[in-house]
């Protein structure tokens, strides 16, 4: 990382955090519209997905900031606060969502990448979570695209071994849907997603 490059933690009702937001978004636009997520954002969808973190008070919401351009940003917030299409397979397979920490998107423009800045995404989201003393575990989800999707790129490697580096465990039982437009959609449509789950603690 370079002098220019910050990285500022804030909870969702910061009140700091409000001028950020509008940048937050486009910045998700942006890099979710690359394989899988396919992402064709608006700001309208942003404004309902963003309301979910900066209505809780424990949610966190980390920023990478080149000067005061929001170049990367990680979220994360209670499982509880989250819909209850996220919080049923959970409630289905004996896990108590008030136990465990959900993490949002990592989003870095291409730019950024390759500078040790993904790593402090999770040291950030898991060092919030375990300060607020009550969380069992840390759990994300990715979006399941077929081997064979059109817009698959040649070249493309999922961040599976990534991932299990940084100690979570794929569960292939822990399945939802979340509702998003394609770039080929006409509408939303619900996409298949998959949770990955790392203890917080020494006897989760």
């Amino acid at each position: 990382m370079t002098d220019s490059i910050t990285i500022k933690r804030f909870t969702g009702q910061d009140p700091e955090l409000q001028r950020y937001l509008p940048d937050l978004a486009r910045l998700r636009i942006e890099v979710f519209r690359d394989f899988p997520y396919l992402y064709d954002g608006s700001y309208e969808y942003e404004e309902k997905y963003l309301k979910t973190y900066t209505q809780s008070p424990e949610s966190v919401i980390v920023l990478v900031l080149d000067g005061e351009k929001v170049v990367g940003a990680t979220t994360g917030i209670p499982m509880e606060h989250e819909t209850e299409e996220f919080q049923k397979p959970f409630l289905e397979h004996g896990y108590d969502p008030k136990k465990i920490f959900y993490c949002g998107e990592s989003v870095l423009l291409k730019d950024y990448r390759g500078r040790g800045i993904y790593p402090k995404f999770f040291e950030e989201r898991e060092g919030h979570a375990r300060s607020l003393g009550r969380f069992d575990w840390s759990s994300f989800c990715c979006v399941q695209r077929p081997e064979n999707h059109p817009r698959r790129p040649a070249d493309y490697v999922p961040l599976d071994r990534v991932w299990s580096k940084f100690g979570y465990v794929k569960h292939p039982e822990l399945t939802t849907t979340y509702t998003w437009k394609d770039l080929d959609e006409e509408t939303e449509s619900p996409k298949p997603m998959v949770f990955w789950l790392k203890p917080l603690k020494g006897n989760a």
